[in-house]
Order: structure tokens, then C-alpha cells, then sequence
């Protein structure tokens, strides 16, 4: 079914067919709302994270924001190269996001890596899904970036996971 916001592509000269192109600029804009709000999380636990780990956490949680900031673009990006329109306001994000609100009134780095490693392993079910619904919409280069996405989602999920495994 073509929605509304489907129907709203701009020309392009792309050979994919104007359905398929509007099928991947829905998923894509599905994942977008995930990455901008992991973004924002990350820089949530990069400016309250206390502890004796402070500044490792500080720079680690940090590198997760950077990284998400790159797929966020790389993602409004191909949307726009599709003819689509890249939906990333925050109203966008609150009503699209998969993730759970980020707490506000944690501080440690053990709080602060188990909810930001839950937002990350979130993202990338969220892209390894949409990495066979872009296979089937018959766009592989966006399948392409999904797979890309998780790859580089699940490395950030892996170094923010080594900090809790440590204390164990």
C-alpha cells in the first residue's frame, strides 16, 4: 500500500522503479528516526556519565554519537538520492523510533552502558531487518547500506558491552 508520504517523490532519473524507490525511502525512514534518537541517547550519556571510568566512558559514548551522526547522514542521504524526503525532525523521531526513552536520572557508567548497549543491539535488529525487505523491494544498494549500518552498529554495541563484561 502507497501512502501519502510515498506519493510525495521527487523526479529522478534513477532507474529503479518509482514504487521500489518509495518502498526503500519508507524503511529508510524508519531507520533514520532509530539513528537520530541513538544519537541524541549517546550524547545523553556522554554529558552525564560519572565514575571512576568517567573519561573512558565519556569518549566511548561519545564515538557512539559520531557514529550514529554518520549513518544518519549516509541514510538521509540515500533517501534524497532516491527522490525521497529525508524525515528526521523530532516529531518525526518521537513517533517513528523503536527505542526506549533514554532514563534522564542515571549517572553511572554501568547505567549508562546497559541502557545505551540496549538502544545500539535495538538499531541493529531494526537495520538486519530491513536488510531483507530492501532485498525483496529489489534494492540492493540499499540493502547494502543496511547491512553496513548493522555492521558498524554491532561494533559500537561491542565496545560498549567490553565495559559491562569487565565487572564480571
Amino acid at each position: 500500500m502507497i501512502t501519502e508520504r510515498r506519493l510525495s517523490m521527487h523526479p529522478t532519473k534513477n532507474d529503479l522503479p518509482a514504487d521500489k524507490r518509495a518502498s526503500a525511502v519508507e524503511l529508510l525512514n524508519d531507520l533514520l528516526a532509530d539513528l537520530i534518537d541513538l544519537q541524541l541517547q549517546a550524547k545523553q550519556a556522554h554529558w552525564n556519565v560519572k565514575g571512576p571510568n568517567f573519561i573512558a566512558l565519556h569518549e566511548l559514548f561519545d564515538s557512539v554519537a559520531e557514529g550514529a551522526e554518520e549513518f544518519v547522514d549516509t541514510v538521509a542521504e540515500r533517501i534524497a538520492a532516491l527522490g525521497g524526503r529525508a524525515e528526521g525532525t523530532t516529531g518525526v523521531v518521537v513517533q517513528r523510533s523503536k527505542l526506549a526513552p533514554y532514563p534522564l536520572d542515571i549517572v553511572s557508567g554501568r547505567a549508562h552502558g546497559e541502557a545505551l548497549s540496549t538502544s545500539l543491539a535495538t538499531v541493529g535488529k531494526a537495520a538486519r531487518g530491513s536488510i531483507g525487505r530492501a532485498t525483496e523491494v529489489g534494492d540492493a544498494d540499499t540493502a547494502d547500506l543496511f547491512t553496513e549500518v548493522s555492521r558498524g552498529i554491532d561494533k559500537k554495541l561491542w565496545f560498549v558491552e567490553s565495559h559491562l563484561q569487565g565487572d564480571r
